[in-house]
């Protein structure tokens, strides 16, 4: 019979995971559970006023590689320097486009960073 870990316990075992298998867990969990890991999102003001309002505010932004382009050994280096991936991870991300690269990052992170995958060959939207 299997031991019920305890919540340090599976803390410490996500804590050695790197994103993209921690990002896979979730999805396995989600699946799994038919549950959702998405943050509760209150219901907003209706209006056009209020859709600029909420744009105005958005203070963090998602940097997702919609493709690797023809350069695809310099979008990898770059998506290493952006984050601390390691080769194979850095290399699976790619593959796996569209995926985020960056996530809940301020506007000018960026802005930079999509900058440097643009550069690279790549093909980035900024959210």
């Amino acid at each position: 019979m299997a031991t019920k870990l305890s919540q340090e316990e599976l803390l410490a075992q996500f804590e050695n995971l790197t994103l993209i298998e921690l990002s896979e867990f979730v999805k396995a969990f989600e699946e799994k559970f038919d549950v959702t890991a998405a943050a509760a999102v209150a219901a907003a003001p209706a209006g056009p006023a209020a859709a600029a309002e909420a744009v105005e505010e958005q203070d963090e932004f998602d940097v997702i590689l919609t493709g690797a382009g023809e350069k695809k050994i310099q979008v990898i280096k770059v998506v290493r320097e952006l984050t601390s991936l390691g080769l194979k991870e850095a290399k699976d991300l790619v593959d796996g486009a569209p995926k985020p690269v960056l996530e809940k990052v301020a506007k000018e992170a960026a802005e930079k960073a999509a900058e440097s995958l643009k550069a690279a060959g790549a093909s980035v939207e900024v959210k």
